[in-house]
């Protein structure tokens, strides 16, 4: 410990590297932090003085109560909880097999379809095409039409078929001589070796779900489909859509809590995702 923080010849420039590195994470921690605290502070501050201040002047959790007892909330919710679940398992499904595929060298026009799929993280069709193609299939009003439209992402896939590049090749050889299938493989051998990024872009995908609102407002008109965040939404641009017990409390105080309960469940999932994600999100970074 001694000689990481010295300044001897030899470790000098070693020990400066690691203190800048120390106080510009801590930098970063606050900026990441205080918005947080200051977003909880107002959410509890029913005196509505909202100054620069992240100690509540007079908490009370009476817009959590207001916000949790709002049955009009449930519903969107709900839709929220299924578009993520449902969404995110089709999503590691699609990523995973086309993973799977791309890592087979012996496939015919293996780099033809690689190039494919990666010329259309450059290009692609755009908003007005992809909106006739959705209507054309007469997915509108349907929530199929938020869940397919981001079930598969080109990046995605490119990490997941790197994490495969990894596993040795002599285990699927092996597998192979004791007539395994690919997809028995693919089921018993990749699988269970890539919980790490299965975990990492699983969280990545559940992330783009939950807090998705655009697919809601292009191709869902029917107000009983909106998800969670385009309430949240409505409730930021008018909080008087509030049940009427919201009336005794500042709109911005129910809107700041609304904000800290959308939060909430990318922050409960997150800690199960935790051990995995570091070694997740640097898949593909160490070649030998």
């Amino acid at each position: 410990m001694q000689e990481k923080l010295s300044f001897k010849k030899g470790y000098r420039g070693r020990t400066i590297f690691r203190i800048v590195n120390v106080v510009f994470l801590i930098f970063v921690m606050i900026l990441m932090i205080v918005p947080i605290l200051k977003i909880l502070s107002d959410s509890l501050d029913t005196a509505g003085t909202y100054g620069l201040n992240i100690i509540p002047k007079n908490p009370s959790f009476l817009a959590y109560k207001t916000i949790f007892t709002t049955t009009a909330l449930y519903r969107p919710f709900l839709i929220s909880i299924y578009t993520t679940v449902v969404g995110t398992a089709i999503a590691l499904l699609l990523t995973t097999f086309g993973a799977y595929v791309l890592i087979q060298k012996d496939m015919p026009g293996r780099k033809f379809f690689v190039w494919m799929i990666f010329f259309t993280m450059i290009f692609n069709g755009g908003l007005v095409p992809t909106y006739l193609l959705i209507r054309n299939i007469k997915l509108i009003n349907t929530l199929w039409a938020v869940i397919l439209p981001l079930a598969l992402n080109v990046y995605n896939m490119v990490l997941m078929k790197n994490f495969f590049e990894q596993i040795p090749e002599s285990l699927f050889e092996a597998a192979e001589i004791d007539g395994c299938s690919p997809m028995r493989i693919f089921w018993t051998i990749v699988l269970p070796l890539s919980k790490p990024a299965l975990a990492s872009i699983g969280l990545f995908f559940a992330v783009e779900y939950w807090n998705h609102f655009f697919n809601f407002v292009m191709y869902i008109t029917d107000t009983s489909k909106y998800n969670f965040q385009i309430k949240l939404r409505e409730l930021v641009l008018d909080s008087q859509n509030l049940a009427p017990g919201a009336e005794a409390i500042y709109g911005r105080t129910i809107q700041y809590a609304a904000v800290l309960v959308s939060m909430l469940p990318p922050m409960i999932v997150y800690p199960f995702c935790q051990k995995y994600f570091v070694q997740g999100v640097t898949m593909g970074a160490v070649k030998e």
